[in-house]
C-alpha cells in the first residue's frame, strides 16, 4: 500500500525547529485525517502534528527528546490508493524486475508529471527567497552594508528556507563572477527611499483628464507652464482645501501637514531629484512658473539649493514624458501622495450637443496613496477635484 509522510510542520513565523516530546498513537494503529499523532516542544509552546490522512501508522523514524526541523519526515501512514493520489503520490500499475515491483513515487520525484505545491499554486522547489536569517548572517551583511531586499534571490537551504552563511558566501562569490558596475551615491539613495516606502501599504487609482482646456489656456501665457505644474497646482489647491488626505499616520494619530509645499520629480542623470514648491496653494499658475522652470534646470545640474528639497507633502511626477499612459508611481516615505500624469493622446468623446463623437486630447491622472491614511472613495474624491480644477485653468 503507498505511504505519506508524517511531516514537521511550520509551527510559527521563526520557528525552525521543534522537539519530539511525545508519541500520541502507536505503530499499527489505524487514524483519521487530523487526529494528535506527536506533541512537539518549541522555545515559545508545545504543539501537536496531526494525521494529513486517515490510514494505519507504520512507523515513526523521529526520536523522542530528539529535535527536528520544518519539513523533517517523522514518520509513515499508510493509506489508501485515493489518499495517495491526493496527496500527489504516484501508484504505478505493478511492474516487476526480477521478484521486486516498483514502489510509488512521490510527487516531484523524477519522472513524475505533479509539481510541489503552495497553497494550490505550483512553484519551484526552495523559492522562498530570504525568509529568515540568523544573527551571525545578519551581522555578515551589516559588515558589507547590505540589507534584506539584496538578498531576495536566494532560495535557502536551510530549514524552513533559512538563509544561512553557507547560502549567502555562495552567493557572493556568484555575484563577483558576473559583470558588475558601481550604484551611484543617487542611485542607493533612490533605492533606500523606495525600500522604505514600500514598508507601507500602498494603492493607486486612476481617472482621464481632458487637456483641451489646459492646452488652450498654456497658449495665451508666457512663460508657458507644463502641463505638469498645471495638475501640481490643481493638487495644491485640493489639498488646501482638505490637509487630512496629505497627512501622515504617525501611531493612532494623523499628521497635517502645516503648509501645502509639493515636490515634483525631476529625472537627473542616473536617478530622480524632487524640488519642492513651497506654499504652493498660495501662489498662482503664473507665479509658479518661473521657480518651477528654476528648479527643473538646477535639479538637472545637481544644484538645488537647501530650502527646495525635502518637507513636501505630496509629489508631482510626469510619466508621460517618456510615452507612458498609465503607471504606479510610489510615494516617498515622508509623503502620503504622489499624483502621476500620463502622456496626451486624442480620444473619441462624445458630444451630447452636436450628437456624435469629437476628438479629445486626453491623459490619466494617477494618484498613488497609502491605504493606512486613505481609503479608496477619499483618494477618488481628491483626484475628482483635481481633474474638476485642470478644467478650468483660468482659476489656476
Amino acid at each position: 500500500m503507498p505511504q505519506i509522510p508524517i511531516i514537521m510542520p511550520q509551527l510559527g513565523e521563526s520557528i525552525a525547529e521543534a522537539a519530539v516530546i511525545n508519541f500520541l498513537v502507536a505503530p499499527g494503529d489505524r487514524i483519521e485525517a487530523g487526529q494528535d499523532l506527536v506533541e512537539v516542544e518549541t522555545n515559545k509552546a508545545s504543539m501537536t502534528v496531526t494525521a494529513p490522512c486517515g490510514g494505519r501508522v507504520e512507523s515513526f523514524s523521529a526520536l523522542l527528546h530528539e529535535s527536528y526541523a520544518v519539513g523533517a519526515v517523522l514518520g509513515q501512514i499508510e493509506t489508501t490508493a485515493e489518499e495517495a493520489a491526493r496527496f500527489g503520490v504516484d501508484i504505478p500499475p505493478p511492474v516487476k524486475h526480477g521478484d521486486t515491483e516498483q514502489a510509488p513515487r512521490p510527487a516531484g520525484s523524477r519522472g513524475s508529471g505533479v509539481q510541489p505545491t503552495v497553497r494550490g499554486l505550483p512553484v519551484p522547489a526552495n523559492a522562498t527567497g530570504a525568509s529568515y536569517m540568523s544573527p551571525r548572517l545578519k551581522a555578515r551583511m551589516q559588515e558589507l552594508g547590505l540589507s534584506t531586499a539584496d538578498l531576495a534571490g536566494i532560495a535557502g537551504s536551510g530549514a524552513a528556507g533559512r538563509v544561512t552563511v553557507e547560502d549567502f558566501e555562495k552567493f557572493m562569490a556568484h555575484l563577483d563572477k558576473q559583470k558588475l558596475s558601481r550604484a551611484s551615491s543617487m542611485r542607493v539613495a533612490v533605492a533606500d527611499a523606495m525600500r522604505r516606502s514600500w514598508t507601507r501599504p500602498l494603492a493607486t487609482v486612476g481617472l482621464p483628464v481632458p487637456l483641451d482646456a489646459v492646452l488652450s489656456h498654456r497658449k495665451t501665457c508666457s512663460p508657458k507652464p507644463g502641463p505638469a505644474l498645471y495638475a501640481l497646482r490643481a493638487l495644491a489647491v485640493a489639498l488646501a482645501e482638505n490637509s487630512a488626505v496629505a497627512g501622515r499616520l504617525v501611531g493612532s494619530n494623523i499628521v497635517h501637514p502645516s503648509a501645502i509645499d509639493v515636490g515634483f520629480a525631476v529625472e537627473a542623470e542616473d536617478g530622480v531629484l524632487v524640488p519642492v514648491l513651497r506654499g504652493a496653494d498660495k501662489k498662482t499658475l503664473k507665479e509658479l512658473v518661473l521657480r518651477y522652470d528654476e528648479l527643473v534646470e538646477l535639479a538637472r545640474q545637481r544644484k538645488l539649493p537647501a530650502d527646495a528639497t525635502g518637507g513636501s507633502v505630496a509629489t508631482v511626477t510626469n510619466f508621460g514624458t517618456f510615452g507612458l499612459i498609465w503607471a504606479t508611481p510610489i510615494p516617498l516615505p515622508e509623503q502620503t501622495l504622489v499624483l502621476g500624469l500620463g502622456a496626451g493622446r486624442k480620444m473619441p468623446h462624445w458630444d451630447e450637443a452636436k450628437g456624435q463623437f469629437v476628438p479629445v486630447m486626453e491623459a490619466y491622472l494617477t494618484l498613488s496613496f497609502d491605504h493606512r491614511v486613505l481609503d479608496g472613495g477619499a483618494a477618488g474624491r481628491l483626484l475628482q477635484r483635481i481633474v474638476k480644477l485642470m478644467a478650468q485653468p483660468e482659476l489656476l
